[in-house]
């Protein structure tokens, strides 16, 4: 890396950066962001399949838990959000309550979460998007089709991002609607088909229902939240960001939250103990209610949308918070400005995109299929939302009773959230996980370690970057080069 300290003569000569544009995100968008890094769509495909091996009939339940705690991690957030705005999101806000540390250690931790979420995501979005090619009778299922369509879509959502904030947002926005349409579509009209059946009463009966197995149901549930914070990356390009942020993430939880319970309700009633068993229940729904053929094409494009959106959104978070690190000289200057006419941060998008798609190609040509990338990398990428999640809701305790706010709430949030953190850490790695899921907790390890080393340098080397840590802010952000 190069110093993150310059000389005063070299400042004055550094090109000016362009900085962020200012209030141009309306809460429609902000909620985009929030609701695309979340990706319902793919989770509603996959997750209460998962949930109700164990859960059953609570499989309900699972969901309504996992809801419970993120708005308790929200409320954390939204509480820095209301007083705070910055592109720096987690990283800015732990800074108030547990210092330059405690910042450094979530941003890195949310670096890698999103970053993890988008290139994790790509895998899904190159698996749905080949079996759609092959359904339209195009042959995509070879490993040279699909490092193809890793090269155009980690492309296309690389340049997204890099086109301006409002083009990405509104792009995820409308693949979101397309493919949640999609789906609450198929779900109405699976309970129509079931007709009187469509009640069912079991489900909201805690009778027989192994609460074990809810418990555990609600770590995926939880997992299939991550990222629902993201607009709070967007300090300084949202219209009116202390109102419109904490707004957009507490409802994207919400809705995401009603969404989820829904489908696992819908996905129980229509195709009971066969759930366990099912590799793709929205498909063997769409067969079971006699959909048309052609529904399946449109399916497989909704859900693979769905994963591009969540490859666009994180990538957005992850340029805004490397942005902020290299104003304040925690990450390489060059990092620290903008594209002079898109005003994103094109250099680190331009390093994070393409990497996510070399990793994923990496994978392909070793034999990797692309949803086991998804389920590896997004696996990796969680670790990282987990820790950073934790610091946020610690550092807000500690923020609000220094600043002598109301938080009792705050405490009881916190407390629920960081105890839910530690839950699902431990049941991501106890009992170990098969190969090669037993081998991400350790790269995670190594990577934060890697990252602690280079925060020991800086402090040790450059300690007025330490002081720096935390403190850009809205204003801050007109650029200084």
């Amino acid at each position: 890396m190069s110093s993150p300290i310059r000389t005063s003569r070299e400042a004055e000569s550094a090109p000016l950066d362009a900085g962020l544009r200012r209030g141009v995100m309306s809460g429609p968008e902000l909620a985009a962001q929030a609701i695309a890094n979340i990706a319902p769509t793919a989770v509603i495909a996959f997750t209460a399949a998962a949930i109700f091996i164990g859960a059953g009939n609570g499989t309900l339940y699972s969901f309504i838990l996992a809801t419970i705690v993120i708005l308790c991690v929200g409320y954390c957030v939204a509480t820095f959000a209301k007083r705070h705005a910055s592109a720096g999101s987690l990283y800015t806000y732990v800074a108030k309550g547990l210092g330059p540390f405690g910042a450094y250690l979530a941003g890195i931790a949310l670096i890698i979460g999103c970053w993890g979420i988008a290139a994790g995501s790509l895998g899904g979005s190159i698996s749905y998007m080949s079996q759609f090619l092959i359904l339209l009778g195009i042959p995509a299922g070879g490993v040279g089709a699909q490092i193809v369509l890793a090269i155009v879509l980690g492309g296309l959502a690389t340049l997204f991002t890099i086109r301006g904030i409002r083009v990405s947002a509104r792009i995820s926005l409308v693949l979101e609607l397309v493919s949640v349409s999609i789906v609450m579509l198929l779900l109405v009209l699976a309970l129509v088909w079931a007709g009187p059946a469509a009640w069912d009463p079991s489900q909201f009966s805690l009778t027989g229902v192994p609460l074990s197995g809810v418990a555990t149901g609600m770590v995926l549930g939880i997992l299939g939240f991550v990222g629902f914070s993201s607009a709070d990356a967007l300090g300084r390009e949202a219209k009116n960001p202390y109102v419109a942020i904490p707004r957009a993430i507490m409802w994207s939880a919400v809705t995401v939250g009603v969404l989820y319970v829904f489908a696992a309700y819908t996905q129980v009633v229509v195709l009971g103990d066969g759930l366990a068993g099912s590799a793709s229940p929205l498909e063997d729904i769409a067969t079971q209610i006699g959909m048309p053929g052609w529904f399946a094409l449109v399916l497989t494009f909704g859900v693979g949308a769905s994963f591009f959106a969540v490859v666009v959104a994180p990538l957005n978070v992850v340029g805004r918070i490397i942005y902020v690190m290299g104003k304040e000289g925690v990450a390489p200057e060059r990092f620290g400005r903008t594209h002079e006419r898109h005003l994103t941060p094109h250099r680190v998008l331009l390093f994070a995109g393409p990497a996510a798609i070399v990793l994923d190609i990496i994978l392909l040509s070793f034999g990797a299929h692309a949803m086991d990338i998804t389920v590896w990398v997004d696996t990796f990428g969680t670790y990282g939302y987990m820790v950073a999640y934790s610091l946020v809701a610690i550092a807000c305790v500690i923020y609000t009773r220094r600043e002598k706010l109301p938080n009792t709430l705050v405490w009881i949030t916190a407390t629920i959230a960081v105890i839910s953190m530690i839950w699902v850490f431990i049941a991501n790695v106890y009992p170990m996980p098969a190969y090669p899921l037993n081998v991400i907790p350790y790269i995670f390890l190594v990577v934060m370690l890697a990252a602690i080393g280079w925060y020991v340098y800086l402090a040790k080397k450059f300690p007025q970057v330490i002081l720096n840590i935390g403190h850009t802010e809205t204003d801050s952000l007109e650029g200084v080069g």
